[in-house]
């Protein structure tokens, strides 16, 4: 008792120090803080949840005075020198020094606050093997990488939270063994449970587990300890391959390629298989229950599948696969999700190449079969003919001719379709999307309001959109007045320095998760990528494109 009294009264006076501490333009990064050299920094170090909703000095010289919020250095995660002299390199570059300290604070959300454990390596579970299909299980590096305020690791958030690292991981070992390591805890999540989208800490990490509060009936049956929820999103198998897709073409390092990552992409190849075909027979025309089934008892509608938690019915030989729920963690209404067959088609073509490369000519031949199969499927079924905007690419179908024509601000989204390489910004089926996609006559998730606009979804609600709408929205755009209007608005709802989930556009002082790494990623990829093309709109002169 007299030692957790200790440490409520140490983060007291910790987060009272920090909030008084004053303004300096020469303090740096956590400069301001109290030292913790008399302290176990564990008991000292302030819960970031709690921590990062409060404004912390140094304040940003900027007319927003934006707060430093970075954890004093030695409660931060994980350490980076190559993620240190980006911000260095960046933030001494930019006009606005408002935008600069959001970049300061967000680039390395991560590193600083998410990985909850690592290791360079292991000698396995410490248990004896029971079969072949245990082989090398929990060997090598693992990476655990938290989405923010719930101790979980989602496949989809923590590919998206690291990919602003991977340029660097060629010229910084520490944080090539992080993403290395970060692929091979998710090989094992895939093989384990490839139906479910966010896990527990891995068992060799000894931390606890968590509960989400639901008492949901899922088959294929998981296990609890193992797994925070179980709900099967497509798109996050695609993640899995982008992670690793992303870290062979930076790095040219293909170490990730072990037995477990084989057997997660054969596990990813099966579902593929299940998760395609149709719900009657197509020989008999029989109904036929789907591999994947979940039911929540639950009173909001997108929290759970219908007809007893199978799904609308899908037609048969589209090509797609199905997806029984989105990437804001919404059920599909009509399974045949586009963002995710098109990601999920551009990832198995990447994946065939890394392949190919490595002599694995069978293997790479299947899974580029799968890319194409599901390429065509989407250009065949998942483009529609809208009344105004002509051809367009559809958010869901159904195979039937059924279609929903919007967008959520979740990657992948229809929105993103040239970040994730499906096509090119100048598709004309793309840029017909995108005019349709952000019209409030046209998708009815595009919310206006008084302070701020953009896409949101039905996650949050109808008066809520997000700022990673916005930062997609700049990084497929080449008109600087968009571009700048994207990012003012971002700017100006991050009162706390931080990227928020999403933003009430008729108040944008409120928000939902002061504490959300994935959205600070998309930040920071969105300075980079404008560092790289528009260097002008951010830099002072001699604004000379910047690459890391």
């Amino acid at each position: 008792m007299a030692g957790s009294l200790r440490a409520d009264l140490l983060l007291v006076l910790l987060c009272l120090c920090l909030a008084l501490a004053p303004a300096s333009s020469s303090q740096q990064y956590g400069h301001s803080q109290i030292p913790l050299n008399d302290f176990a920094y564990g008991e000292a170090c302030p819960d970031y949840t709690y921590y990062s909703t409060y404004r912390h000095r140094p304040l940003s010289e900027g007319p927003l005075s934006l707060p430093f919020q970075r954890p004093d250095p030695r409660c931060r995660t994980f350490h980076s020198d190559a993620i240190e002299q980006v911000i260095q390199d960046v933030t001494s570059r930019m006009k606005d020094l408002d935008l600069a300290r959001l970049f300061e604070n967000a680039f390395p959300s991560t590193t600083d606050t998410t990985v909850k454990f690592h290791t360079a390596g292991s000698e396995g579970e410490k248990k004896p093997k029971t079969s072949p299909y245990d082989e090398g299980k929990w060997e090598g590096p693992h990476s655990f990488i938290i989405t923010g305020d719930i101790v979980a690791e989602w496949l989809r958030d923590s590919t998206n939270q690291l990919s602003p690292y991977q340029p660097l991981a060629k010229k910084d070992p520490k944080l090539y063994n992080l993403i290395l390591g970060a692929i091979n805890t998710q090989a094992e999540y895939v093989i384990e449970s490839p139906y479910c989208n966010a896990f527990q800490p891995p068992p060799i990490s000894g931390l606890p587990v968590s509960h989400n509060g639901q008492d949901d009936v899922v088959h294929p049956a998981y296990e609890p300890s193992f797994v925070f929820e179980c709900k099967y999103e497509l798109d996050s198998l695609a993640h899995f391959l982008a992670l690793s897709n992303d870290f062979n073409d930076h790095t040219g390092s293909r170490e990730f390629l072990t037995p477990r990552w084989y057997l997660a992409l054969k596990t990813v190849l099966n579902v593929l298989e299940q998760q395609s075909q149709p719900t009657f027979d197509s020989a008999t025309g029989l109904y036929r229950r789907n591999e994947y089934t979940f039911n929540r008892n639950t009173n909001t509608g997108t929290e759970t599948l219908n007809l007893r938690g199978v799904g609308n019915p899908l037609n048969n030989g589209t090509g797609l696969v199905r997806s029984a729920f989105r990437p804001s963690d919404d059920a599909t209404i009509l399974g045949f999700f586009i963002p995710a067959n098109a990601m999920m088609a551009v990832e198995l073509k990447r994946a065939s190449k890394v392949l190919a490369d490595a002599g694995e000519n069978a293997l790479a031949q299947t899974v580029e079969k799968w890319s194409r199969t599901i390429a065509d499927g989407v250009w065949e079924h998942g483009v529609v003919r809208h009344s105004v905007f002509g051809e367009v690419f559809a958010y869901e179908v159904d195979g039937y001719g059924s279609s929903i024509l919007m967008d959520d601000a979740n990657y992948p989204s229809l929105l993103a379709l040239p970040l994730m390489g499906f096509v090119s910004a100048n598709d004309e089926t793309y840029r017909n999307t995108r005019r349709m996609l952000l019209s409030k006559a046209s998708n009815p998730y595009y919310l206006v309001g008084r302070d701020f606009k953009g896409i949101g979804g039905p996650h949050v609600g109808l008066s809520n959109a997000w700022p990673m709408s916005l930062l997609i929205q700049a990084q497929t755009s080449d008109d600087d007045e968009e571009i700048m209007e994207c990012l003012k608005l971002v700017l100006k709802s991050s009162k706390l320095g931080l990227v928020h989930e999403s933003i009430n556009v008729n108040l944008d002082h409120s928000y939902t998760r002061s504490w959300f790494a994935w959205a600070n990623g998309v930040f920071a990829e969105t300075i980079l990528d404008i560092a790289k093309r528009k260097p002008h709109l951010i830099f002072k002169d001699p604004a000379t494109p910047y690459e890391i």
